[in-house]
């Protein structure tokens, strides 16, 4: 596995019940990825010593973005968030769209359509750092919920990530772990990868993400459609049918 170029300090902070924030700090500025809540935050930059600088958010959903108020008034700090979302999201000061490439932290960061979870919703990758933000698309073990978009949708976004390089690492939103997981084995059950990943997490000797694409192909089961198609009884099926499958099962489950 190739080394990060030049990698930013990257700090994962649990907010609310089971939501994850992250800040990035290089070059002398410090981004904030998603903000939850406040007080876990602040007591971050804190520890760090950091200043925030910007908010980076990812869509609208309220536990992604019901700090901003109270860290903007603390901090100052600039907002960003995509131009598909602006109607919904707090106040931006830079409105970005998929396919561009801004900075963060004197490094490339491309914005990626991550939309099924909600549409609109953006995901960052960071290449010289092997990052990605996807927050509610591909998660942990699992992917988001479709609230607003479908299937096809969703899949379609998640080739998307699942193309990036597998050494990639995928921080996502939240630790569903104990339910992802529960039916990821359901689904699949001889997975021997997904079962040391679960026992890693349970000991406490690994947390649930950040997690490396890598990880997330031979552990999480939207990604494993055409593994997991015979053992559905969908063999020949399209991938984006077995993944509508697998997600309308794990709603169910």
């Amino acid at each position: 596995m190739p080394a990060p170029t030049n990698p930013v300090e990257l700090v994962t902070i649990r907010c609310l019940q089971d939501n994850y924030a992250y800040l990035i700090h290089g070059q002398g500025e410090t981004v904030l990825i998603d903000a939850p809540e406040a007080a876990p935050i602040l007591a971050a930059l804190t520890e760090h010593g950091w200043t925030l600088d910007r908010i980076l958010l990812t869509h609208h959903h309220a536990d992604h973005t019901d700090a901003v108020p109270a860290l903007v008034a603390q901090t100052g700090a600039q907002v960003i968030g995509a131009t598909a979302d602006a109607h919904r999201l707090p106040d931006l000061d830079q409105q970005i769209a998929p396919g561009e490439t801004i900075t963060l932290c004197g490094q490339p960061a491309e914005v990626i359509d991550v939309s099924g979870h909600t549409v609109g919703h953006i995901a960052i990758h960071m290449p010289q750092s092997q990052l990605a933000f996807t927050a509610d698309s591909l998660m942990a073990i699992g992917c988001g919920r479709l609230f607003e978009g479908d299937p096809a949708m969703m899949w379609d976004s998640l080739s998307r990530l699942n193309a990036l390089p597998g050494e990639t690492l995928i921080c996502s939103g939240h630790d569903y772990c104990a339910g992802n997981g529960a039916f990821a084995l359901s689904v699949d059950p001889d997975n021997q990868a997904l079962k040391d990943r679960l026992a890693g997490v349970d000991d406490g000797a690994l947390p649930c993400a950040p997690a490396t694409l890598t990880v997330e192909r031979d552990t999480n089961p939207f990604l494993r459609a055409a593994a997991l198609a015979d053992s559905l009884g969908m063999q020949g099926a399209a991938e984006a049918e077995v993944f509508a499958k697998l997600r309308q099962m794990k709603d169910a489950f």
